[in-house]
């Protein structure tokens, strides 16, 4: 593990009283950071919206978000069962557990044969669960899922402090305005995918590096390329408008 990189995340995760701070790039960090230190193959996570019911708002790749939007879908897969009991779920090889057919299958399809799910809980509270996956069966490091669920720790407190010493009225409203922009993001990435021809992935890292470079929110750059009024472009291509 990356000690140094960890050391960063931590702080990261812990910065959420800037002026400027966004949530769904907050997210996005815990998700990728975990992919990076955990030795895992992706990462995704599920936030519960206002009214109780969880909404993939990040994910390292493609296929997690995928495999989150799955389980939201057809009611079912260790992310939900982790929500709803606020405590750890492990499958250490799908191929065998009977649990969630449907999650296993389309993991199987994804080439994942392992998860861990981990909750992002503050005491009774429970607003969301971590994904973790691997490509190969097999038992989490249990240092690694120390560390994750750490990483999930800190960012719930993170996000519940930002509510507070904003004053917002309540942590819902904060997450049903970060749902509403990563329903932007993904409309932004499929044009961008369709226009220049990547792949999804390609796709976000092109919108997530110019969104810093040009130092814009994420969803505002999403925003102004759907609507025409932003360009981005790509390597050996064009801009796509």
């Amino acid at each position: 593990m990356d000690g140094q990189l960890l050391s960063e995340t931590f702080v990261e995760l812990t910065d959420t009283m800037v002026a400027d701070f966004d949530v769904i790039d907050f997210l996005q960090m815990l998700t990728d950071r975990s992919a990076q230190l955990l030795d895992v193959s992706a990462a995704g996570l599920l936030l519960a919206d206002p009214r109780g019911e969880l909404r993939v708002v990040a994910a390292s790749s493609e296929a997690a978000r995928l495999l989150e939007l799955l389980q939201v879908q057809v009611g079912q897969g260790p992310c939900l069962d982790c929500f709803r009991s606020g405590r750890a779920v492990t499958a250490t090889d799908l191929s065998t557990d009977p649990r969630w057919p449907r999650f296993a299958e389309a993991a199987a399809e994804a080439g994942l044969g392992a998860v861990q799910a981990l909750p992002m809980r503050l005491r009774e509270q429970v607003i969301g669960a971590l994904n973790l996956f691997r490509a190969a069966p097999g038992d989490f490091d249990p240092v690694n899922v120390r560390v994750g669920q750490a990483l999930a720790d800190v960012a719930t407190i993170g996000l519940l402090q930002e509510r507070t010493m904003r004053r917002r009225d309540t942590l819902n409203e904060q997450l049903q305005a970060a749902l509403n922009s990563r329903v932007v993001i993904e409309q932004a990435k499929g044009k961008l995918a369709e226009r220049l021809g990547l792949d999804m992935d390609q796709a976000f890292n092109v919108l997530r590096d110019r969104a810093r470079a040009s130092n814009l929110r994420l969803s505002d750059l999403a925003r102004g390329f759907i609507d025409g009024t932003q360009n981005i472009t790509w390597p050996n291509s064009g801009p796509a408008a």
